[in-house]
């Protein structure tokens, strides 16, 4: 998993968005639309950020259809201090 957060937080271009769509999920389970106005981007740009994390497992989708509400996943919250790592390597501090 250690790896994985990694490559999707950090070796891409997205991965300030992911890190940031971490720490609002973090707070609370939000759906895209909730996602999408606390950062300001496109809903559409979510969805895709949304997609990335769920294919490599890094959150999940904790209701199905319409305004579903996403999470980190079991893993993601065991590995919680690899997200930090990877936010103080990101953010140069």
């Amino acid at each position: 998993m250690e790896a994985v957060l990694w490559h999707v937080l950090a070796s891409s271009r997205g991965g300030a968005n992911r890190l940031r769509i971490l720490d609002l999920l973090d707070e609370r389970p939000r759906n895209a639309n909730e996602l999408a106005d606390a950062l300001e981007v496109d809903y559409t740009t979510v969805r895709h950020h949304l997609g990335v994390l769920e294919s490599n497992r890094v959150v999940y989708e904790a209701t199905e259809g319409y305004g579903s509400i996403y999470m980190p996943t079991e893993q993601t919250r065991d590995h919680w201090d690899v997200v930090q790592q990877i936010r103080d390597a990101v953010e140069g501090t």
